[in-house]
């Protein structure tokens, strides 16, 4: 009898929460929103509102990753405009002014002040200026899909993060929808053991359930606060201010086939930088190459000597070319030829990784939709169900106290197995289409 009395005080307590829709779990695809839980913020810290949009955004514009790239677009676009010049050299200029001292037979030194003045230019037989000028252009474009790299990953990461946020301020809801319903069953059992209704067993039975669900509480809001920070910090949020994640933990409805996947695949900013890297490497070793053949310098010099009553006016045209008998650039072809063999080894590798990549994310993310799906409709109705007619068969006195509690502990067992795969899910999905190399817009589900 007194289990029955103790169960009755348990039932109490879970129907007037199940009164509130927090155990009797949403089917399929009727979840509803819960509040994020304010508790788990420090006092000292102000929560800011965030969504998934406004997360990408400021990743976008604070990801110091990001930025570093992008800072290193002016020496880049610096190394083109030199690269697109008319010629590698600038002329040279020389003036020369000579004073000259001449004996005279009998008469004393006369004075001569002659001068010259030249110009001279280095001129590239061998086609350097074409090649100098693909492999620029090759490295600016591999720079701008680097940009593009870093800026999808730090979406991913800041994507990944607020998934986890938004996963875990439900998490503390749920537990703190147990601990209430646990509370209460405890203080119902000390007032009937208090009256002498209930045992000392009785009444610490739902001392450790309450004091469980009051360490899982404490726990998930230690996890949540430690989430907050690290998406705070990949945001480069003020300090003091943690995030609150705006949103809803559903399946999205597109879906993504492997073949489409497999078919962006090469489309990835970070494939088309390695493609870009190696044609800039097989430009630059076409330019050691061709470095072998010698510069050729032209110039022209005017000048005007010989006694003043009969200055002569010269006229010099020179061309002068550098035999290339001994130093034959080896060692420059050689470096070339070692940087293109390992851009392109880089490159081969990082596709055959982002199509093992693909393929591994795609049948997790599968996995993990078919038993977000089974959990939503075959599991969650079932507990709903059993909870219900729990209620009923301890108002007629069919169940006692550890009935009870295994059917509520199998409903929260369960809203938290689902919330752990949606989690799971999105942080999956999101790194699918960071490797398939798809758009992440951050539009909600």
């Amino acid at each position: 009898m007194r289990s029955k009395t103790l169960a009755h005080a348990i039932a109490m307590a879970a129907a007037a929460v199940a009164n509130s829709a927090f155990l009797f779990i949403p089917i399929a695809s009727q979840a509803q929103p819960v509040p994020p839980a304010q508790a788990s913020a420090p006092a000292t810290a102000t929560l800011q509102e965030l969504t998934l949009q406004q997360a990408l955004t400021q990743a976008d514009a604070a990801n110091p990753a990001l930025k570093t790239k992008q800072a290193q677009l002016a020496a880049a676009e610096g190394a083109q405009t030199d690269a697109n010049a008319l010629l590698s050299s600038n002329p040279q200029l020389s003036v020369d002014q000579t004073r000259r001292s001449v004996p005279q037979a009998g008469l004393g030194s006369e004075t001569r002040r002659e001068w010259s003045a030249g110009i001279s230019q280095t001129l590239e037989i061998g086609g350097q200026r074409g090649h100098r000028r693909d492999a620029a252009a090759a490295a600016l474009s591999a720079l701008r899909s680097e940009i593009e790299d870093a800026r999808r990953v730090a979406r991913t990461a800041a994507s990944e993060r607020f998934h986890h946020v938004l996963a875990l301020q439900q998490r503390v809801a749920l537990e703190a929808e147990a601990g209430k319903l646990f509370d209460d069953t405890a203080a119902a059992i000390q007032k009937r053991r208090a009256a002498g209704e209930d045992t000392k067993l009785d009444a610490n039975i739902a001392t450790v359930e309450a004091e469980r669900a009051r360490n899982q509480l404490a726990l998930a809001q230690e996890q949540l606060l430690d989430a907050r920070t690290e998406l705070a910090a990949s945001l480069q949020l003020p300090p003091g201010s943690l995030p609150q994640a705006v949103g809803e933990m559903v399946l999205p409805q597109s879906k993504l086939t492997l073949g489409e996947l497999m078919a962006s695949v090469e489309a990835q900013p970070r494939l088309r930088a390695l493609q870009d890297r190696e044609n800039s490497a097989t430009a630059k070793l076409r330019l050691e190459q061709a470095s072998v053949y010698p510069d050729v310098t032209v110039g022209l010099n005017v000048g005007r000597e010989g006694p003043n009553d009969g200055r002569e006016r010269l006229t010099t045209v020179t061309v002068s070319v550098p035999l290339p008998l001994f130093k034959r650039n080896a060692s420059g072809i050689g470096q070339a030829r070692t940087d293109l063999s390992q851009v392109q080894i880089e490159r081969e590798t990082a596709l055959r990784d982002a199509r093992a990549s693909v393929s591994s994310l795609w049948l997790k993310l599968t996995s993990l939709e078919s038993r977000v799906r089974r959990l939503q409709g075959t599991m969650l109705p079932a507990l709903a169900d059993n909870q219900q007619l729990s209620l009923k068969s301890q108002r007629a006195g069919q169940i006692g106290l550890l009935e009870l509690i295994v059917v509520n502990r199998q409903a929260l067992d369960a809203r938290r197995d689902l919330n752990d795969a949606l989690a799971d899910y999105h942080a999956t999905r999101h790194a699918l289409e960071a490797a398939a190399g798809l758009a992440l817009e951050g539009n909600q589900p």
